[in-house]
């Protein structure tokens, strides 16, 4: 269905959990350990159900996040139902990529298709410091498991200041010999990233036009979501960016995001919304679940508010909202 604006809202991402096996600087505190309690978080009957709903008045691509999804049990069961799901085309999944090796032929046998893999550096000693207690190789290994089990793969990548400025090229080179498409994300002043300072992608295109022939003299492409693509000469994969910070690409949004509690939020950064697994638990029907879906669907807002007021602002960490 349409919002008000007219944008074609057919993308829905729902964060199954706030937990994660890892805590990236840039995204979790250090030592956190204060997650929502089991019972507050919907449960899978109710995910589905929210899926389903949403199905029903246009929703086509559904996205599980997190925190790290794949800590959430029954993350199989629950992509096996929604995969019965008739007008549900596709289902992804973005990932720290830590549990996801041994995991993917199950989930990809259940109707996975695409997997959103975060990586910001090749070298190890970086990679534990970044995410504090995590372990390169692992990663590695799943993108290599997903290839096998012919799951389509991107690689989610944060460029930092002083960080990892200097393995652009290095980092590219994994969609040079790999069907991969790696896409760079602006930092986002969101929670910990408020700490960091990021790189825009106008300035890593400019490294990597130094480097490398850009076909189609530097043009860059827009598919079906907000990143914006490049070829490069001799790679199989594509390069993508995701300007959130310097490039707004609201006018094209086409998606709507459900939080571990429940909580319908219209885009990424507002802290309005409604609590859909509140509603669901005091007993309305499925059709009154589905006119407030699209209730909040059609309120969508026009932009995100990163640079505007901060009454408006989330003031939730990504885990907490579901990046």
């Amino acid at each position: 269905m349409k919002d008000k604006y007219g944008r074609e809202i057919d993308y829905l991402r729902i964060s199954l959990t706030d937990k994660c096996n890892l805590r990236c600087a840039y995204c979790m505190e250090k030592d956190h350990n204060d997650f929502i309690h089991n019972d507050k978080l919907m449960t899978l009957d109710e995910i589905l159900r929210v899926v389903k709903e949403c199905a029903s008045i246009g929703i086509k691509k559904v996205r599980l996040t997190g925190g790290e999804p794949l800590v959430r049990e029954g993350i199989v069961d629950l992509i096996k139902n929604i995969n019965k799901i008739p007008e549900i085309e596709e289902i992804c999944l973005t990932t720290n990529g830590i549990l996801l090796g041994d995991k993917v032929k199950e989930l990809s046998e259940n109707g996975l298709k695409r997997v959103n893999i975060s990586l910001d550096t090749l070298k190890e000693d970086r990679f534990k410091e970044i995410t504090r207690i995590g372990t390169l190789d692992k990663v590695l290994y799943s993108i290599e498991k997903c290839l096998e089990n012919n799951v389509k793969v991107k690689i989610n990548t944060v460029i930092l200041e002083d960080f990892n400025k200097d393995e652009i090229l290095d980092l590219i080179n994994l969609a040079c010999e790999n069907p991969i498409d790696l896409r760079f994300i602006e930092l986002m002043p969101i929670g910990e990233g408020k700490k960091f300072k990021g790189v825009t992608n106008s300035e890593i295109l400019e490294i990597i036009k130094k480097e490398k022939k850009v076909l189609s003299d530097g043009k860059t492409l827009r598919l079906n979501g907000p990143a914006k693509y490049i070829s490069i000469e001799g790679f199989k994969g594509k390069i993508g960016f995701i300007s959130a910070m310097s490039d707004c690409f609201c006018e094209d949004c086409n998606r709507i995001r459900v939080t571990p509690e429940g909580f319908m939020k219209q885009c990424l950064h507002w802290k309005y919304g409604i609590n859909l697994r509140d509603k669901m638990r005091n007993g309305i029907s499925d059709e009154e679940l589905r006119e407030i879906i699209k209730k909040s669907i059609y309120e969508k807002p026009e932009k995100h508010n990163f640079k505007m007021k901060e009454k408006d602002e989330d003031k939730r960490f990504m885990y907490e909202i579901g990046g």
